[in-house]
């Protein structure tokens, strides 16, 4: 969802974060990641521009940082 909304395709997520695809793909479908992998794919998110929602009763969430996207790779 945060990959998507940010309009990143995998491969791009996966460059950012230091990752393969295989291992994007395999987060997107819900499969155990080390922590140290989900941290660098957490913290290039956050680097462009996503905030992690925590749960408040709705279920945990992201949504955009105010201002746009401007760290994005292009």
């Amino acid at each position: 969802m945060a990959r998507v909304a940010l309009g990143l395709t995998g491969k791009q997520l996966a460059e950012m974060a230091g990752v393969s695809l295989d291992t994007i793909n395999r987060l997107e479908a819900g499969e155990e990641l080390k922590p140290r992998t989900v941290a660098a794919i957490r913290a290039a998110l956050e680097a462009a521009g996503v905030i992690f929602v925590d749960e408040n009763g709705e279920g945990p969430g992201v949504r955009l940082r105010k201002g746009g996207t401007s760290r994005v790779l292009t």
